[in-house]
């Protein structure tokens, strides 16, 4: 019995990582967040209403506090604090939960269910929260890296708010290392110059900057400062060639695009190794590539658009660097894509004419008639269905009355949009031919 007792002790002053021994205790030292917990922050205004906190979806990059926030509101709360992985967990693990959380309730006391990584939870799983949710059994904090209008279901997102996580910028991750260097008694020995590499090292994650901090304790002899290449070599991590908030990230983004736009696709690989290599967010480049796709090929070939959605699922499944290949497959197959705008200046003149003319009704022969009234006042009369006409085309005419016929979308000789040429042409000669008779 002595035994496990001193295995106890010894347990409990083994040593605890830094971002540990400085997480918050309350949520107004939580770093980074003021649109959320300062003053007039959303969480400070919802606590301060005295109401439910109702169920929420955490929407951010890692280390900027989710986990934190969420167990310091189970505590202003006076909520149970239950957190479950959607990575390790399952069907049979959110009933036991939930079979706790009702017995729980039971005796009086509620229950706050954080889920880290909630999207990686399937359909069936997310829907099995909703009873929970509904008849109060749990309040739901689940935490996402993800964009959760894409990742979470229609049906969890209309029962909780999506409160956005913003990555820590300078003047945050600065505060961390200050009360770090307070906590240790000692400043870190870095240069200036080093100091700002090491932020920047840390892409607004403030649980990597501290612990790029106790690397740096780690390695620096005594009395040693660190410049930027000493820090570099100890904490084998390089420093981002730019600041991902300044010139040099909305510079290479745009000379990637520019080089896939211009057909290049050996320019187009540089640029994307380039920022890759200075720490560019891969989802970030993924997002542009998408953009590429839709606005520089469009419709010459509709795969483009297919391929760069692939190549974000895939990275997203493979991560780092594994999945860095297959942003290169994207840009590769962008850049050596037929080019057309035609879409995307059609949708530009599409948006400056509804502008202009967004009052116009469209023609009431085009419009359904589901009621006695609108179809005594000639809703849908005179319609044809196209797929009774010849070859499936009426030719009838769509556009307000007063607007006529505007041309807006004009594809290219390039790719696939050469067929889709074709076809127009086709059809046009057959509206004129039917006007005529």
């Amino acid at each position: 019995m002595s035994d496990l007792f001193a295995a106890g002790r010894l347990k409990d002053q083994a040593p605890h990582p830094l971002a540990d021994r400085l997480r918050p205790q309350r949520l107004d030292e939580v770093a980074g967040q003021d649109h959320l917990l300062g003053p007039d922050g959303a969480l400070t205004r919802l606590l301060r209403s005295g109401g439910a906190l109702g169920s929420l979806v955490f929407w951010g990059p890692p280390g900027t506090g989710k986990t934190t926030v969420a167990r310091l509101l189970a505590r202003e709360t006076n909520l149970a604090f239950i957190q479950i992985s959607a990575i390790f967990s399952g069907i049979a693990e959110l009933k036991k939960v939930f079979e706790e959380a009702r017995k729980r309730r039971a005796t009086g006391q509620g229950t706050l269910l954080f889920v880290d990584e909630i999207h990686r939870f399937n359909r069936a799983q997310q829907d099995s929260f909703l009873p929970v949710m509904e008849d109060g059994t749990i309040t739901l904090i689940g935490a996402t890296t993800e964009n959760p209008s894409f990742e979470l279901n229609a049906a969890l997102l209309s029962r909780a708010r999506v409160l956005i996580f913003r990555p820590l910028d300078a003047e945050a991750l600065e505060k961390l290392l200050a009360r770090a260097e307070t906590l240790e008694g000692k400043p870190l020995p870095l240069t200036a110059e080093a100091r700002g590499a090491l932020l920047r090292m840390a892409d607004g994650d403030g649980r990597a900057v501290l612990a790029l901090a106790e690397e740096v304790w780690r390695a620096a002899a005594s009395a040693q400062k660190l410049d930027t290449a000493a820090l570099t070599e100890a904490v084998q991590r390089r420093a981002p060639i730019y600041d991902k908030a300044q010139e040099g990230h909305y510079n290479l983004i745009s000379a990637l695009h520019k080089s896939v736009r211009g057909s290049d696709p050996d320019a187009a690989l540089y640029y994307l190794a380039r920022m890759l290599d200075a720490g560019e967010a891969p989802l970030f480049i993924a997002r542009r590539v998408v953009r590429m796709a839709v606005e520089d090929i469009g419709l010459a070939d509709p795969q483009a658009l297919v391929i760069a959605n692939a190549a974000k699922d895939a990275y997203d499944f493979l991560g780092s660097p594994e999945g860095e290949l297959a942003l290169a497959n994207a840009v590769i197959y962008v850049a050596t894509a037929p080019k057309s705008n035609a879409a995307y200046m059609a949708y530009n003149a599409a948006t400056r004419l509804a502008k202009e003319h967004g009052s116009l009704m469209p023609p009431k022969t085009i419009l359904n008639a589901p009621t006695k009234l609108m179809e005594n006042e000639g809703y849908g009369e005179g319609y044809e269905y196209d797929h009774n006409a010849p070859e499936a085309f009426s030719g009838q005419d769509y556009w307000p009355e007063q607007l006529g016929r505007h041309s807006l979308y004009k594809p290219v000789d390039r790719g696939f949009e050469r067929e889709i040429k074709k076809r127009l042409e086709y059809w046009e000669k057959l509206r004129k031919e039917r006007r005529r008779s």
